[in-house]
């Protein structure tokens, strides 16, 4: 068995915890996520905690059970406590400015880019060069994060561009004559 699954997921007070129709929604302060269960694994519940078991011996169901285990618990972390990441402008006329489930960014091209949020994901920006993307599904508030840093990724030469908060970029050197 998957050295991550043998461990009871805890359910903290407020949440609630549906397994029906092979779908299974947490319930808590922040919402409700739902996500389909792997059908190689047995999710169930056990007073205030969560069991995931591998059905079979198969290598793959002993995997998947892990995998089930883990991602149960974020959206149980998500419920609870809800998910953020942050990233930094960093560049000469490089804004941001959040606008509902819009955030406008100006970034040195010759036109704002606006980049729409999917529901769930809320954005803020608490200075002009600072992004805070906050949600409770951990996979949602990671790709809009790296979908928003896309647009324009640190550059190898100066480090311009939209970067994690933390991430640190190795610059090259520039040619010499």
């Amino acid at each position: 068995m998957s050295r991550i699954a043998k461990y009871p997921i805890a359910l903290p007070k407020g949440v609630d915890v549906n397994l029906a129709g092979g779908d299974i929604a947490v319930k808590g302060p922040l919402g409700t996520i739902a996500r389909p269960a792997d059908p190689n694994v047995e999710v169930k519940k056990d007073g205030e905690q969560l069991v995931c078991k591998a059905l079979g011996n198969s290598r793959h169901a002993n995997a998947m059970s892990g995998t089930m285990r883990a991602l149960v618990a974020n959206m149980v972390a998500g419920v609870t406590k809800g998910f953020e990441r942050r990233l930094s402008l960093v560049g000469v006329g490089f804004r941001a400015q959040a606008q509902g489930d819009k955030l406008n960014l100006s970034l040195g091209f010759s036109h704002p880019v606006v980049h729409q949020m999917p529901k769930g994901v809320k954005v803020a920006t608490p200075t002009q060069t600072e992004i805070v993307i906050t949600g409770i599904d951990k996979q949602l508030v990671g790709q809009v994060a790296a979908e928003v840093r896309a647009h324009r990724s640190p550059e190898p030469y100066k480090g311009k561009g939209v970067r994690y908060l933390g991430e640190v970029i190795v610059l090259k050197e520039t040619k010499k004559k």
